[in-house]
């Protein structure tokens, strides 16, 4: 597909790109920085970026009209060819842009099924990060690992700031001081992160994870792998995959006693497209000892801790009644350090769009492995084919709630038929289900 460029620029058709300010509560990050705008300019984009929409990362608008952009006070984001932006679309943003652009961002479709739904309507090609595939040639555009490397090392930040103890082994003329024992469980880009960083702070750290590969991994970070008597559960591309029940109920009885024995746990387990799995129960928090910390991760997608809540601290007391556990349920870690995670976001989405800009134009190949994989949306087709089950799922829901009794079960198994064209993108043409991975 290509754009249609509506403005002449320097006597030239060009393609324009806009960066919009954020506007989400919380979020800090910004989809360009000046040093990706002079990337943008080179592939022979004009690249527009609403006043403002880096301050929080330390580019103030001077700074990216020196590197070529053009700073507006508000973006028109039903004039550009092109949109980049951090957070999901919100539905009146999707519904603004015009048939044709192309909107390349984090999208989390399986919580925005609605605004996937107005961009497949709206005739709009949309590129998810989250679903960029795990390869090696795509990880230049890999967002979830980047924004996971920010969140790994916040979170044990977040948790050495609470811990009223040292994280290091201190020998002094008063006295040694043991190490903190901290406990890592899931061990992604995130995990392997906070371990490195529970480390360099002088913790002793050990972790888990149910993919057996991941031993190697935490061992080469210098914290000592626990292993479970479990079954593998290593899914494509080489995420974890969902337990059972019985073998979840499993997983949690092995940690417990390890559980209870950490000053400093800290869970990052996702699984694609899912809710977190839970790995820890209210129970297993109350037996740690008074003064712990939890930092749970994963608690903005459902939490793999019971009781956390994204955004607060809840104090909960342990067993013995000598004291209190803090369970921490991190939200916008990566947005808490937006310098370094716009400039590594930033790239992501420069790449990508690199990777389809051709003569200045942007043309995806859906030939390419990569293009086809983080396609959300494109011609009216929901191309990513767990959205697309989701969405004629929740069609033949609406219609069946509202059909007569008698009627009631002759719904369509497509009921999005006369809305959206749902397209099952056949394996080969797109990678690993990646949304939502921490």
């Amino acid at each position: 597909m290509k754009t249609a460029p509506l403005h002449p620029f320097e006597g030239e058709w060009r393609v324009r790109l806009g960066i919009a300010r954020e506007r989400r509560e919380g979020e800090r990050r910004v989809a360009a920085t000046p040093e990706t705008v002079k990337q943008l300019r080179g592939l022979g984009l004009e690249v527009l970026v609403e006043s403002r929409a880096g301050v929080f990362a330390g580019h103030g608008d001077e700074d990216y009209q020196q590197a070529g952009a053009m700073v507006v006070q508000d973006l028109d984001v039903g004039n550009l060819d092109v949109y980049g932006h951090v957070r999901p679309l919100e539905h009146s943003t999707a519904a603004a842009l015009r048939p044709g652009a192309i909107t390349v961002g984090l999208a989390s479709p399986s919580s925005e099924l609605a605004v996937v739904m107005e961009l497949a309507q709206g005739g709009i090609t949309s590129f998810a990060l989250e679903l960029v595939p795990r390869i090696s040639r795509a990880q230049s555009m890999d967002a979830l690992s980047s924004q996971a490397l920010v969140a790994g090392y916040r979170c044990v930040l977040e948790a050495a700031i609470r811990l009223p103890r040292f994280f290091p082994l201190y020998m002094t003329a008063a006295g040694t001081v043991p190490p903190a024992r901290v406990l890592v469980l899931g061990v992604g880009v995130a995990g392997l992160q906070a371990i490195g960083t529970a480390k360099r702070l002088g913790a002793r750290v050990s972790a888990n994870d149910i993919r057996p590969s991941s031993a190697e991994e935490v061992t080469s970070m210098g914290g000592t792998f626990i292993k479970l008597d479990l079954e593998t559960a290593e899914a494509s591309g080489g995420y974890a995959r969902e337990l059972t029940a019985d073998r979840g109920a499993l997983q949690r009885r092995l940690l417990a006693p390890h559980v209870a024995e950490a000053d400093v746990l800290i869970t990052t387990a996702a699984v694609p497209g899912r809710r977190a799995p839970l790995l820890v129960t209210r129970d297993m928090v109350e037996a740690m000892r008074p003064g712990s910390v939890v930092v749970d991760l994963a608690a903005e997608s459902g939490g793999n801790v019971e009781g956390s809540i994204p955004g607060r601290d809840v104090h909960v007391t342990t067993a013995d009644g000598k004291g209190a556990v803090t369970l921490v349920g991190l939200k916008d870690a990566p947005s808490a350090m937006p310098t370094d995670a716009s400039r590594l976001y930033a790239k992501n989405v420069a790449n990508l769009l690199a990777l389809m800009t051709r003569d200045g134009t942007v043309v995806p190949d859906f030939e390419d492995d990569v293009i086809a994989g983080a396609c959300l949306t494109h011609d009216g087709v929901v191309r990513h084919p767990p959205t697309a089950e989701a969405l004629a799922a929740l069609a033949g829901e609406d219609e069946a709630e509202t059909a007569p009794e008698d009627e009631a079960e002759t719904v369509p198994e497509d009921g999005l038929e006369n809305e959206v064209n749902v397209q099952h993108v056949s394996e080969g043409q797109r990678a690993s289900e990646n949304e939502g991975v921490a």
